[in-house]
């Protein structure tokens, strides 16, 4: 298996992995690939930095950089789910038909969040109706 960093045409970086090279090039021109922010399909390899070691590069710094990093990302992302439970409504499974409802004019435009399939989020964009898939579990969310 082999991790590339991949960023998409709106600039959203995301990690995946693959078998080889190959088959990350394989899945990109049959747009198997979606960016997991904005859905684009038109992904190409970020820059990244090659992991090489040396003699100052012991396995522990780079697994304690990577703790680093992950903890970091994880207060973020801890920090941005707890604003959004605080100051967004959660319509659940229900979010498809009320971002319509707000869409279109037929209720009162209010910040929400909830649950969509791809398919159903997919339409949504389609409308015109802007959205981000946000990174929590849904056993995380709360109804407020």
């Amino acid at each position: 298996m082999i991790k590339f960093d991949l960023v998409c045409e709106n600039g959203h970086i995301f990690e995946a992995s693959f078998d080889d090279s190959a088959s990350f090039e394989k899945q990109r021109k049959k747009n198997q690939i979606e960016c997991p922010f904005c859905n684009s399909t038109k992904i190409s390899k970020s820059v990244m930095a090659p992991n090489v070691a040396n003699k100052s590069t012991s396995s522990s710094k780079i697994n304690r950089k990577k703790n680093k990093l992950f903890s970091n990302y994880n207060k973020q992302l801890n920090k941005i789910k707890s604003e959004i439970e605080k100051n967004f409504t959660y319509v659940g499974k229900k979010f498809p038909e009320e971002a319509r409802k707000i869409h279109y004019g037929e209720t009162k435009d209010k910040p929400i969040y909830g649950e969509a399939t791809d398919k159903e989020s997919q339409e949504l964009v389609e409308e015109g109706i802007q959205l981000i898939k946000l990174p929590f579990n849904q056993k995380e969310k709360k109804k407020n």
